[in-house]
């Protein structure tokens, strides 16, 4: 008879059935005894027992090895397989607008989410009636109004979404075990999942804090559980593993299953060898070649095994993995793993019992990554197994298996309340027409739903025991909005200076074709119209004000003159007239002085007059000329003239002749003596020159008189 401080554990895979006996003493377990037996027929597929018959055969022989050297058995813990899982990614979407996020309507999204998924499986499996557990889900993004954000907490705008991934566990799945373990007068003494034991005996709950991957490589399926803020958030299978390898090798050297097996094991730790393919060849090979050839196969493992962390894990890499199982021991594995995540390689590692603390083990043969999920369901089923509790919602009995602390949003869900339900509806919405295009002015806001547990208020996130009556109250109806009109012209309301005078800009506004105060409540299937002083040119048209440009006619054609057309300033910066103009603007409007002749010329570059300077008789002379010769009405034009918006004018370019000596008697004083007498010479820079002798820039001009006076 088995003793009290003995533990029965059944690992039951799709190659093959682990039986453990392991004894529990003072401050550790120890390891009696391991029965391995392979299953004869395909009898399991993705973790679940598809041939009780062929399933419960195995599970007795290997019974009955243990029970020849520890006597009778009939309790076992069990563990519904990793690879039994299943995951869905599903959206939820609901309306915000007017109303700022808070926890709990994040928690109602995302639990919406779940449900969505749940549905998703029902269908893909055509199972609607079946019962399905949610055992751990992972938000992989949120969005507000489209755009992806990193929270939804105080967030503000019309629409919040989220993207999740959530793990279910079929019921199914615990009955089929129970049945092929009563067909072989065992019952089920404690039950739990492989990646939950595999990691509560690998990864202590001081190491859970971290964000770390494990990953259970068996025959035909990979499990992945992942941990992170100190609890296991998410779960997954991939359907590759250790077959994938063995049938490269099968392929590419012609061998039977058995023996590429073989091969596959002896690649661990043989650095050669030999193969005899199912033509009778017999060849010794190197283990770096046999590894190269079936090199895309292990690849494709690798790539498999990490695209799932990446889903599971909200589409990044972990801080590290753990690899176990006998798949995990495939050449190379580990390396690319963490090559595809990005890791170092010494954050991916394969991991055997010995990383299991306090585990002495007496005469266990096989110590290696394939242990490690037998000895998890030994130690972890018995020590913290799935429990089932039983949950009043709104006086129904719900049962469900907690696998993590459950809420009371979990249990709403597993009751098949529909949570989108729940909320109040919004109130009736009104449909007008503004400015021929529909609007939609929404009333108020339905109330959340009143959640009690145990007659006390509640959140979706507080957590449930067992026996616990929960009550969901849909929350209270919206109401119609009432909205006057002047709060619909609200937003268009202006406050401006223009030219240091303060104005109010309304629109103006007509219902149904028909002038109304702004007090006016709108009705349903109104009809409103209205003009909006939205640019500069209507405020000032509005104003009567017509800026202009400045256009003269020059030689019979026209030119416009920006730098005198009149400007329009929004807040100190000049702005073409169709600018928009907003609330608290300033607006200036400025008209333009008419230009002097001067003026005009510098901005059309002409040049009016030319000079020369020079010097006569010891004096500075400035000689000038006009070059350019401005009338109007026939009339010439001063510099200092004004010039005036639509003038004509005729303007005369004067071609360029030198000056001459004789020029300087216009703008120098010049007396003769008070009796001439006698000859006089013209000197330029000291020598004799004549009155029409061509000038050049600082030029020395002399007259010099050389008459002679009597003394008498």
């Amino acid at each position: 008879m088995r003793e009290n401080n003995q533990i029965f554990a059944l690992d039951i895979g799709t190659r093959s059935i682990v039986g453990i006996i392991l004894e529990k003493a003072e401050q550790a377990f120890v390891v009696k005894k391991v029965v391995m037996k392979e299953h004869k027929q395909r009898a399991m597929l993705d973790g679940q027992i598809h041939d009780v018959t062929a399933v419960a055969h195995i599970i007795g022989e290997v019974k009955k090895e243990l029970e020849e050297e520890f006597g009778p058995l009939t309790k076992a813990c069990v563990a519904a397989a990793g690879r039994s899982l299943k995951t869905e990614e599903a959206s939820a979407t609901v309306s915000i607008k007017g109303r700022k996020l808070e926890k709990d309507d994040i928690i109602h999204l995302e639990l919406m989410a779940i449900q969505k998924a749940e549905q998703q499986i029902k269908n893909k499996f055509d199972d609607v009636n079946a019962e399905y557990f949610c055992v751990g889900y992972s938000v992989l993004y949120y969005y507000l109004d489209g755009q992806k954000i990193g929270s939804l907490i105080d967030q503000i705008g019309n629409e919040a979404s989220v993207d999740i991934i959530a793990t279910f566990l079929p019921r199914i799945v615990i009955d089929s075990l129970a049945t092929a373990l009563k067909r072989c007068n065992l019952d089920i003494e404690a039950l739990t999942l492989e990646p939950i034991a595999a990691i509560h005996v690998l990864i202590p709950p001081s190491m859970r804090r971290l964000n770390v991957a494990l990953v259970d490589i068996g025959a035909g399926t990979s499990d992945i559980a992942i941990t992170d803020q100190s609890t296991i958030v998410n779960y997954g299978m991939v359907p590759v593993a250790g077959d994938e390898i063995t049938e490269a090798i099968s392929d590419q050297f012609l061998l039977d299953f058995p023996m590429a097996e073989k091969v596959k094991i002896q690649l661990t730790d043989q650095d050669t060898v030999t193969i005899k393919d199912i033509l009778g060849f017999e060849q010794t090979m190197e283990r770096a070649e046999i590894i190269q050839s079936i090199s895309p196969a292990i690849d494709h493992l690798a790539t498999k095994i990490t695209e799932e962390i990446f889903r599971l894990n909200g589409l990044k890499s972990p801080k590290a993995v753990m690899l176990i199982g006998g798949g995990s021991l495939t050449p190379g594995l580990d390396e690319r793993v963490a090559e595809k995540l990005d890791l170092p390689k010494n954050r991916v590692a394969i991991r055997g019992i010995d990383a299991i603390q306090n585990l002495p083990l007496e005469g266990v043969e096989v110590t290696g990554p394939e242990m490690i999920t037998p000895i998890g369901i030994a130690v972890y089923a018995k020590q913290n197994p799935l429990q089932f509790k039983t949950v009043y919602v709104n006086e129904i009995p719900v049962r469900m298996f907690e696998v993590k602390k459950l809420t009371v949003g979990d249990c709403l869900i597993q009751a098949g309340v529909k949570l989108s339900q729940l909320y109040g509806k919004p109130g009736l919405a009104k449909i007008i027409t503004v400015n021929g295009k529909a609007m939609t002015i929404s009333g108020s806001f339905g109330s959340p739903p009143l959640l009690l547990k145990n007659g006390q208020a509640c959140s979706l996130d507080d957590y449930v025991n067992d026996g616990d009556i929960i009550s969901a109250e849909k929350g209270n109806d919206g109401k119609s909005v009432e909205l006057a009109l002047k709060d619909l012209l609200n937003d268009f309301r202006k406050n401006i200076t223009f030219n240091g005078d303060h104005y109010e800009i309304l629109p103006t506004a007509k219902v149904n074709g028909q002038t109304v105060t702004e007090d006016y409540i709108i009705k349903d299937r109104d009809i409103i119209e209205w003009r909006e002083l939205n640019t500069v040119q209507n405020l000032l048209s509005q104003l009567h004000l017509v800026p202009e440009p400045f256009i003269l006619k020059i030689n019979d054609q026209e030119t416009t003159i920006p730098q005198k057309s009149d400007k329009v300033l929004k807040n100190g910066k000049e702005v073409p007239l169709n600018t928009p103009f907003a609330d608290k603007d300033v607006i200036e409007f400025i008209q333009a002085a008419p230009p002097t002749v001067e003026e005009l010329a510098f901005l059309l570059n002409w040049q009016l007059e030319t000079s020369l300077p020079i010097t006569f008789n010891g004096k500075d002379v400035l000689l000038k000329k006009k070059i350019t010769v401005i009338k109007r009405d026939g009339i010439e034009l001063e510099k200092t003239s004004r010039i005036y918006n639509k003038d004509s004018l005729i303007v005369e370019h004067i071609t360029y002749k030198p000056f001459i000596f004789q020029d300087v008697f216009r703008f120098a004083d010049f007396e003769l003596p008070s009796n001439p007498n006698g000859d006089y010479l013209i000197l330029k820079n000291g020598e004799q020159a004549t009155f029409i002798e061509e000038l050049e820039p600082g030029d020395q001009l002399e007259i010099k008189w050389l008459a002679k006076h009597s003394n008498e």
